[in-house]
């Protein structure tokens, strides 16, 4: 299982001041100086924390891979189409949420996101689909020509009872055994933490996590060198 490293919080952290520091490029430097597989941000219509300048640095500097989360609108395909991330992950994208809710759906906006992901893919850029843990949108994402699906990961990590957890966690597995079957390569990511990690361990069909709040938290108390060594050691 492999670690990307979502740097959004510390481009949040520099707009509550409207400066430039924290830098998240220079996160992002630190992120894989410490072992991070890749860096993740994701460039909002708002632009309420990663902006251009970010994006622009990220692709020019990042040395593993940038995936770049992305709503699937016309202004922002095109900066993707202009950037070429390694990876573009498309996700739901509603204004007033602090954090994405909810998987894309692929199944009932099939037409729209099967065009993003052809664009996408014309121009050399692998795409994948952040979705919830359903068969009826794993199945869409294939048909939807994504190389990759990223399970959202929240009522996992946002079960309250020892039994929901475990089925939550049955769910994921089950998720991605058919992604993989239907030769998807398969992500998860949201909420995911120190804890919470452990037991995920187990789902042998996950390729990659994607975590950033809870390293970028961890690292206020112990530096962002060991924040992400330290989830790289659950990780690994």
């Amino acid at each position: 299982m492999k670690l990307s490293i979502n740097i959004d919080h510390v481009a949040t952290l520099r707009q509550a001041r409207g400066g430039n520091e924290p830098d998240p490029v220079t996160a992002a430097h630190l992120c894989e100086l410490a072992g991070a597989d890749g860096i993740v941000c994701h460039l909002r219509e708002d632009r309420r924390h990663i902006n251009d300048r970010d994006l622009r640095l990220l692709k020019e500097t990042v040395k593993t891979k940038l995936d770049l989360e992305m709503a699937a609108t016309d202004e922002i395909v095109a900066i993707a189409i202009a950037t070429r991330p390694e990876l573009a992950t498309l996700v739901p994208e509603r204004r007033q949420e602090l954090t994405t809710e909810g998987g894309l759906d692929v199944r009932g906006n099939m037409e729209r996101v099967r065009g993003v992901v052809s664009r996408l893919k014309d121009h050399g850029i692998r795409v994948s689909l952040f979705i919830d843990p359903l068969r009826e949108q794993i199945e869409a994402a294939k048909q939807a020509g994504a190389d990759t699906i990223e399970i959202h990961t929240g009522a996992f990590a946002n079960a309250r009872t020892e039994e929901e957890h475990r089925t939550r966690l049955d769910t994921v597995r089950e998720s991605s055994r058919l992604a993989r079957g239907l030769g998807l390569g398969v992500n998860a990511g949201h909420g995911l933490n120190y804890l919470n990690l452990i037991p995920f361990r187990t789902l042998a069909d996950i390729e990659e996590v994607s975590i950033g709040h809870a390293v970028i938290v961890r690292a206020l108390f112990v530096g962002l060198d060991r924040a992400v060594k330290e989830m790289l050691a659950l990780v690994r």
